[in-house]
């Protein structure tokens, strides 16, 4: 099991009643749009050490997955298996051969079954984000689609609890010195929490108290460069104004009390990302300049939307990795513990969700925004409802921060999570990344420009 997933609470036992997977219907001269008939279907369940190569499989408890309704269905070259905005009852894994995928784009993507990213599902929503091709003769593993709806469950409990339980640290670093300590310190609360900046923390204290325009205006005064700010924010294309305005009280006036409070707060956070080690403070620099990228992208995404407030969504963009400051703060106090700058970073991904999640609870964030941490990176999350919600949006802006570099290479296609079938336009440009965002580039500029 993933070690973070358990972090808070341990994952009951279940003794479900078994289901079998609903398969799409067939194709027939009356439904030619429909899918073609696999040419074998066997109901043979396959060990639980296959399936536990599987995302998010691999991550959920042995009996559970062990008890899941699972079909193969053997697929001839040139069959269709599911087609795009098809409802789905099932999620389905390759097994063997190829397939070649057609999302809402005028490119397709083949996926072989020796490709590693093979081990992610090909679909995971409730409705399929492209049509798939069997470019040969193909295995299919369909599993009741029952399982993401559980795992999302599981995860959005866990997001809300905050108990400090031992860290179980992943293989690869638990026997080193340095994340021993890490771990034990984080049991025990002792390790150094960020607290927000005066002018963030008085606004938020006021809001809390029903303040008006000109109190708010009052506290934010003290601080010129947030005033600053502000004032260049509500004459940006991102508000689209009608005239220039020159000062804070026009400026809190146009944005609104509880929109400037949010973005006080995003302003006020970049101080938080800073320390006194020049290599660890590079390593600050360049998480915030990655935070300011997905928050960019967060607000540019719920604008489109319009189902979340766009600055709810900047905000929630950048403390999805906050969990980081606390561990090169804990670094840069042990400097003869921790072990060098690429082992350190490649363990930050494992404790920002669960340290995240404590940091923004101890700042007194909303428990939506608390959550943040913990899901910006679950790929599989399937969220209620058909609307986009505030953690959708983070995680489509996270994916889509991963394309062009390394990353690239271990997370799923767009087009295959849940969140991405419920973004309005979700057409993908030819990289296959998310067509609203490459035509709103001056506006995801705007929005760095004025968080930076």
């Amino acid at each position: 099991m993933n070690w973070f997933t358990k972090l808070f609470s341990s994952r009951p036992k279940h003794t479900h009643p078994e289901k079998k997977p609903n398969i799409a219907p067939l194709a027939s001269p009356n439904n030619p749009l429909a899918c073609s008939e696999p040419a074998y279907t066997e109901h043979k369940k396959l060990p639980l050490a296959t399936l536990k190569k599987l995302a998010p499989l691999r991550d959920m408890d042995d009996a559970y997955v062990e008890q899941l309704a699972h079909t193969t269905l053997s697929y001839t070259q040139g069959s269709v298996i599911f087609r795009l905005g098809q409802k789905a009852n099932s999620v389905f894994y390759l097994l063997e051969g190829s397939v070649e995928l057609q999302p809402d784009s005028d490119n397709r993507y083949t996926l072989s079954a020796e490709s590693s990213l093979a081990n992610l599902p090909l679909n995971s929503g409730k409705v399929c984000g492209a049509t798939a091709f069997a470019k040969t003769n193909v295995t299919i593993l369909a599993i009741s689609g029952e399982f993401i709806c559980h795992w999302s469950g599981k995860s959005l409990q866990q997001s809300i609890a905050v108990e400090l339980l031992d860290i179980d640290l992943p293989e690869q670093i638990a026997g080193n010195r340095f994340f021993t300590s890490f771990s034990h310190a984080y049991r025990e609360n002792r390790l150094s929490l960020p607290s927000l900046p005066n002018v963030a923390l008085k606004l938020k204290e006021a809001m809390e108290k029903d303040l008006g325009i000109n109190e708010a205006v009052k506290i934010i005064g003290v601080d010129v460069s947030i005033v600053a700010k502000l004032i260049q924010l509500a004459n940006s294309p991102l508000y689209s104004p009608v005239s220039p305005i020159t000062n804070c009280h026009a400026a809190v006036t146009r944005l609104g009390l509880d929109q400037t409070r949010k973005l006080v707060m995003g302003i006020s956070l970049k101080q938080l990302f800073s320390c006194n080690n020049p290599q660890l403070m590079e390593k600050m620099q360049t998480l915030w300049k990655n935070s300011l990228y997905i928050s960019s992208l967060s607000f540019v995404l719920a604008q489109e939307n319009g189902t979340v407030n766009p600055e709810d969504a900047l905000l929630a963009g950048l403390v999805s990795d906050i969990g980081t400051i606390p561990i090169l703060h804990f670094a840069e106090q042990n400097p003869d513990e921790y072990p060098n700058l690429d082992v350190l970073e490649s363990a930050i991904p494992f404790l920002n969700p669960s340290v995240g999640t404590l940091v923004l609870h101890t700042l007194g964030f909303s428990t939506e925004l608390a959550g943040i941490p913990k899901h910006a990176e679950d790929w599989f999350y399937e969220s209620e409802g058909d609307k986009l919600n505030l953690i959708d949006i983070v995680i489509l802006a996270k994916l889509h921060s991963y394309f062009g570099t390394n990353r690239a290479k271990e997370i799923p296609y767009m087009n295959s999570i849940p969140a991405y079938t419920k973004l309005k336009n979700s057409k993908l440009t030819p990289d296959f990344s998310l067509d609203v965002l490459h035509k709103a580039k001056h506006r995801i500029n705007a929005a760095m420009n004025f968080l930076s």
